[in-house]
C-alpha cells in the first residue's frame, strides 16, 4: 500500500514543473515496447501493457486525483484500448514463434488493408469527436480522436506484422506531441516527440527485414510460415 500511494503522489520536478513520477514511468515502458518491437521480441507486448496501466491513470487526471489536470478521454481510452489489442499481439506473436522461431516477419500491407486504414483513420475521428467532446475531453478533441483512431490501427498493424504501421504512429505523433504539450503532458510530449523520430527508425528496420524475406524466398530459401 504504501508503494502504490508513492506512486499515484510521487512527481519529479524539471525547471520548477511537476512530473508525475508514473507518467514518467508509464512513457519508459512504452519506449522499452516499441524498442522491443522493432526488434521483434515477444516481451513487448507484456512490457507495453504495464506502461498503458500506468498512463491510464495518468490520462483521467481528476478520477485519480489530479484535480488540475486536464483530462484527455481518447488518450485515456487508448490504453484500455492497447491492453486489448496487447493481448491480440502477444498470442499471435507467440504463435508466430513456435512455427518458425521468430515471432513475426515483417510484410506489406495489400492495398485493400492500405485503403481499409486509411479510410478507418478519417472516418473513425470524425465519428468519435462528437463524442469525447461530449464526455469533457480537452480542445481540440479531433486531436484526441485522431491519436485514439490512429493508436488503435497501428498497434493492429503491429500485431499483423505489416510494415506500415510506423507510419501510423508518425501521422499519430505529429498531432498527439502539440496536443500533449498544450494540455500540459511535458513528459508524455517529450517521449512522443522521441518516438517520431524512433518510428521513423524502425520502419526502416522492418522495411530491410521484409526484403531480406522476400529475398530468401526468392533464391529458394525456405520462407517462414505466416499466420493470417
Amino acid at each position: 500500500m504504501e508503494f502504490l500511494r508513492w506512486l499515484f503522489e510521487a512527481q519529479i520536478f524539471i525547471g520548477g514543473s511537476p512530473l508525475l513520477v508514473r507518467e514518467v514511468l508509464g512513457n519508459v515502458f512504452g519506449l522499452l515496447s516499441a524498442l522491443g518491437g522493432m526488434r521483434r521480441k515477444v516481451w513487448a507486448w507484456p512490457v507495453g501493457i504495464a506502461g498503458n496501466l500506468l498512463l491510464l491513470t495518468v490520462f483521467l487526471g481528476s478520477v485519480f486525483g489530479g484535480v488540475s489536470t486536464a483530462n484527455l478521454l481518447g488518450q485515456a481510452a487508448r490504453q484500455v484500448m492497447f491492453i486489448a489489442v496487447a493481448i491480440y499481439g502477444w498470442r499471435r506473436w507467440r504463435q508466430a514463434r513456435s512455427y518458425a522461431g521468430t515471432a513475426i516477419t515483417p510484410r506489406w500491407a495489400s492495398s485493400r488493408a492500405r485503403i481499409g486504414l486509411v479510410a478507418a483513420m478519417i472516418l473513425g475521428t470524425v465519428a468519435l469527436t462528437p463524442l469525447f467532446r461530449a464526455l469533457g475531453s480537452y480542445e481540440p478533441v479531433w486531436a484526441d480522436a485522431w491519436t485514439f483512431v490512429g493508436s488503435l490501427l497501428a498497434t493492429f498493424g503491429m500485431a499483423k506484422g505489416w510494415v506500415e504501421f510506423w507510419l501510423i504512429w508518425v501521422a499519430v505523433d505529429v498531432v498527439g506531441v502539440p496536443l500533449l504539450f498544450s494540455a500540459g503532458y511535458y513528459a508524455s510530449a517529450f517521449m512522443y516527440l522521441f518516438y517520431g523520430i524512433f518510428t521513423l527508425v524502425g520502419f526502416v528496420v522492418w522495411a530491410r527485414a521484409q526484403r531480406r524475406s522476400q529475398t530468401d524466398e526468392q533464391s529458394g530459401a525456405i520462407p517462414e510460415p505466416s499466420l493470417p
